[in-house]
């Protein structure tokens, strides 16, 4: 077993590493643990959230793998930041910061106490490309597990979940419900452990990491509950020390078409607009050029076939139900919308982990076949234009309208804008602009789920427009543009939009554009100045002062 101690090997052979050995004694390892290699348990768990309160189980289960299957362990902790508990207040500007913090203090343990191997167990939104970016960083044989979805809650009858909460809100506001149905909507919508039931951001991410290569088949729709979880971790213990025998890392994995591959999973199952942000800094992390055109471009080819929330009516409990993840990458395979060659954590490629995959069951709606997309193209649709020279990112699906040109109203802060439409002050055919939001300006690029829940629940979903240098939970939908580069804080040109001046945005075209004349945006933009930035000390300000743009991944090593 000498051969697979790449790294630790430093830490526990020879005489001059008694000490290091007798540290290692007093956390349970025994002589004969000295030769085998040691596989970091990167554990996210934590009770701040339903999405990670259940991962240290999950983590007991991936050591006992490693025990048994000829490793040595050690689990360690990392941060989680629960987006929806944290949502609409200042808390938020810490969830994208805290994706650097995940990343950073991952390799920094996995780097310290030179691990062989890594396996990283995630739940809410920012753990999982976080993981993978130290993953990247590290290059050592690593697996990935999603500590995977919630049950959906019901009410009245129907499935609700967090966000069915956001948009009640909207409704109390709107006097379409009553006290008690918010109240009971409320109490019902999260019933246990896991993340977020539709098609948000981590169940998102964890189809996206799947589809890369850096997950076991079928976890991203395992629900957290399930028994299958544990034995998932169990399994991710076997595939780290497959790996470490075969010298697979994760920069034989994670390839430009592998990126490819899990773009187009996304299109297909109408995924968050986040991914765009976490897939190009990923991308950027293990040395491969994901851009927007890369999206923009994919759109193009892969349809979109999930009729899941929030544009949708079903949770990716349905969809495991009838053949989950592993179903629908088999149909995009079979179309020839996946490269079947690219190599992932089993040791095999794509192709062969889907070779015995059974197809989707028949008569469902919940993924549609290629023959009936929802969409023919696929729904994150990039737009460029003179407000978004370096681009900006929409999602269209299940939008009647795709295009709007109505007067500004412009708002420097989520808060304000949240004001105004819970008081009844946007009106049918206002375009919302929340600005000095972005990476910089926020500083940490909050979700606006607060304010597009509250324009849904006040009937206004297909009626306004919102453009924003911000970005969106993966529970937003409507016609909302996010990830406007370059973003307010740097000079760019949502920064000098005026109220009332007339806004365009017609995602058809791909085109977001504030009609006046040129030179009266060269005028204005001259004049402006950057206000200082909003924090002076700490982990925002150093994020401020480091971090790149929106169609740069919002990464803080960009060099």
């Amino acid at each position: 077993m000498k051969t697979l101690k790449t790294k630790s090997s430093v830490l526990t052979e020879g005489d001059s590493r008694a000490p290091n050995r007798g540290m290692l004694r007093a956390v349970g390892f025994k002589d004969e643990d000295f030769s085998k290699p040691i596989i970091g348990v990167a554990s996210t768990w934590s009770d701040v959230t339903p999405c990670n309160m259940h991962i240290d189980k999950l983590a007991i289960e991936a050591r006992r793998g490693i025990r048994e299957n000829g490793g040595a362990g050690l689990t360690f902790g990392t941060i989680t930041v629960s987006d929806g508990i944290s949502m609409g207040t200042e808390g938020m500007k810490f969830s994208l910061s805290s994706r650097e913090i995940i990343a950073d203090s991952v390799e920094t343990v996995s780097q310290a106490e030179r691990f062989d191997g890594l396996i990283a167990i995630g739940g809410c939104d920012k753990n999982m490309p976080g993981c993978v970016m130290a993953m990247s960083r590290l290059n050592i044989p690593s697996v990935f597990v999603y500590g995977g979805t919630i049950l959906p809650g019901k009410y009245h009858g129907k499935d609700i979940d967090i966000v069915s909460i956001f948009e009640a809100v909207g409704q109390y506001s709107a006097k379409k419900i009553s006290k008690e149905d918010l109240h009971e909507i409320e109490c019902r919508a999260c019933p246990g452990a896991g993340s977020c039931g539709g098609m948000y951001t981590a169940n998102t991410m964890a189809s996206a990491i799947e589809a890369l290569g850096m997950s076991l088949p079928g976890g991203a729709s395992t629900p957290a509950e399930d028994q299958k979880k544990k034995e998932e971790c169990y399994n991710a213990a076997k595939a780290v020390m497959n790996l470490m025998e075969k010298g697979i890392t994760p920069k034989d994995i994670m390839t430009k078409k592998a990126f490819e591959n899990a773009i187009s999973l996304v299109m297909a199952l109408g995924g968050s607009t986040n991914a765009v942000l976490h897939l190009i800094a990923m991308g950027h992390t293990v040395g491969v050029s994901v851009t927007l055109d890369d999206f923009d471009r994919i759109s193009k080819k892969v349809p979109h076939l999930a009729d899941l929330k929030p544009s949708g009516k079903y949770v990716m409990y349905d969809l495991y139900k009838v053949g989950g993840i592993t179903g629908v990458m088999k149909m995009l395979l079979d179309a020839g919308l996946l490269h079947g060659d690219c190599i992932t954590v089993t040791g095999k490629t794509l192709a062969e982990n889907l070779r015995n995959v059974p197809p989707l069951k028949a008569h469902q709606e919940i993924i549609r076949d290629l023959r009936h997309p929802l969409r023919p193209t696929g729904p994150i649709v990039i737009l460029r234009g003179n407000l978004a020279p370096n681009g900006a990112v929409a999602k269209v699906s299940g939008l009647n309208s795709t295009s709007i040109t109505g007067p500004a109203k412009v708002f420097d802060s989520e808060e304000a804008a949240l004001e105004s439409i819970l008081k009844g002050r946007i009106k049918s055919g206002d375009v919302i602009v929340i600005r000095y939001e972005g990476p910089k300006g926020g500083p940490g690029m909050r979700e606006m789920l607060a304010p597009t829940s509250a324009i849904v629940g006040k009937g206004l979903g297909d009626k306004v427009g919102l453009i924003t240098d911000g970005r969106f939970s993966g529970g937003t939908h409507g016609l909302v543009v996010g990830h406007v580069c370059p973003e307010a804080q740097v000079g760019g040109p949502i920064a000098i939009i005026r109220e009332g001046d007339s806004i365009t945005i017609d995602a058809d075209r791909q085109s977001l554009r504030l009609n006046i004349p040129e030179d009266g945006i060269k005028k204005r933009l001259k004049s402006w100045k950057a206000p200082g930035l909003k924090y002076k000390r700490g982990v925002l300000y150093k994020y401020a002062k480091n971090v790149s743009s929106a169609d740069k991944g919002a990464v803080t090593d960009l060099s």
